[in-house]
């Protein structure tokens, strides 16, 4: 079968030339192990049902039996036996050389007291499902770096192959890797479905073995999909999944919430900390967003059909898309990504930040009317960090459902997500 290449692949190798060991987190079939195995020369896999019992028994006398192997030693989910962390980590001081382990995790499981942080020994990576262009659907032929990096960069002209109806079956699909190398477009299609499916009924409840009933897990998603890129506050969310569920209370909702988070499906975008002398205050509501827009559609019982006939509502879809891609290309270079929105309604999607402190500002706009708006916002958000005499955005970008790339002569980049890569 064809590895697809990651976008981590390269960082992954210079962490382990780095590091003692390496862990990378993520989503449940986000491509973790099949990542990990390119580069590992033995694996313990502790999902393996065959062995688990004798794993947890050799886990409770002497944890670090389980660490034979040539290495890179992959251990696979390794918090189904929280004791191997501190094992790696001893071990990694004691043998004091490199690239010896790799885990890989699907909750982000929280150390407790008995565990050190690993800080110095243990580096981490988080994967997220597949952006456009790992999974091929993007050309690449705008890098993203190379607008921070030369500010002559001129990619006039580029076109993209994706049109509307293909950017909805691609958001509707999403970036796991089971669904991109499926055989038909209905098991592409069905696959998100049943990741959420399978997230409602089991992992809900085991990523930290409390309780927790599947339709209202489905209800709160559903709720939080319908906003998805808006910044609603909690309590909404609560008002809608009260319509199905009336007793719901505030601090079950965040309980369910947390639980989705520790297992990547949803994420939030923080407003954008930033000294601009606004005569409006700034909105400082969490942006919703999934990890995959695809968790998005599924939630919602969406098709590809049900969007084509409701651009609306995929244009919120999409933005959530252009966050997922953005902060798989920027990984490398600790990418943030926040939002800006003031009172008066000036806003940037995405303030994108690198860790040189370059930062760009960024509107998701399918095309049209929109891109001309999202235009007016730009300028104007940077014309107001000018007159605050803050530092002024590398530049300004639309990413667009729309064919052809191209600098305005205002300087707004307008990049199709179809041509963008790093």
């Amino acid at each position: 079968m064809e590895y697809y290449k990651r976008i981590i692949d390269d960082e992954l190798d210079f962490r382990l030339k780095t590091f003692g060991a390496v862990l990378i987190t993520g989503p449940k079939w986000s491509g973790k192990t099949t990542t990990a195995e390119q580069k590992a020369k033995s694996i313990i896999r502790f999902q393996d049902p065959d062995r688990i019992k004798g794993y947890i028994e050799t886990a409770k006398v002497k944890p670090s039996l389980l660490l034979q192997g040539n290495p890179p030693l992959l251990i696979d989910e390794w918090q189904i036996i929280p004791e191997i962390w501190d094992a790696v980590r001893i071990k990694v001081d004691i043998e004091k050389q490199k690239g010896m382990y790799i885990l890989t995790g699907s909750n982000s499981t929280n150390e407790n007291d008995n565990m050190h942080t690993g800080i110095g020994r243990i580096s981490r990576i988080k994967m997220s499902p597949m952006s456009l262009f790992e999974s091929k659907d993007s050309n690449g032929k705008v890098s993203l770096i190379k607008m921070f990096e030369d500010k002559n960069y001129n990619f006039d002209g580029v076109m993209s192959n994706l049109s509307i109806e293909d950017l909805i079956f691609a958001a509707c699909r999403g970036g796991l890797p089971e669904a991109i190398i499926a055989n038909d477009d209905k098991s592409k299609l069905f696959i998100p479905k049943d990741y959420i499916n399978s997230i409602c009924s089991i992992d809900i409840s085991t990523v930290d073995n409390v309780n927790r009933n599947t339709q209202l897990t489905k209800a709160i998603l559903k709720s939080y999909a319908r906003n998805v890129s808006t910044m609603v506050k909690k309590t909404n969310i609560l008002n809608d999944v009260r319509n199905e569920f009336s007793t719901l209370s505030i601090l079950t909702l965040e309980s369910y919430l947390n639980a989705l988070e520790k297992l990547y499906v949803i994420e939030n975008i923080d407003a954008w900390n930033t000294n601009i002398r606004s005569k409006t205050s700034m909105t400082s509501s969490k942006k919703k967003v999934f990890t995959d827009p695809s968790f998005a559609v599924a939630s919602m019982n969406l098709t590809p059909i049900d969007l084509e006939k409701d651009l609306n509502t995929f244009g919120f879809i999409f933005e959530n898309l252009c966050i997922r891609d953005l902060k798989i290309y920027t990984s490398k270079y600790n990418g943030t990504l926040n939002y800006y929105r003031d009172r008066s309604g000036l806003e940037a999607d995405i303030v994108l930040t690198l860790d040189n402190n370059k930062y760009a500002l960024i509107e998701c706009k399918l095309g049209g009317s929109g891109i001309e708006d999202g235009a007016k916002h730009l300028l104007k958000l940077k014309n107001l960090i000018k007159a605050s005499h803050g530092q002024e955005p590398t530049f300004e970008m639309i990413l667009t459902g729309g064919e052809m790339a191209f600098t305005r002569k205002d300087g707004i980049h307008v990049v199709p997500i179809g041509c963008l890569g790093i």
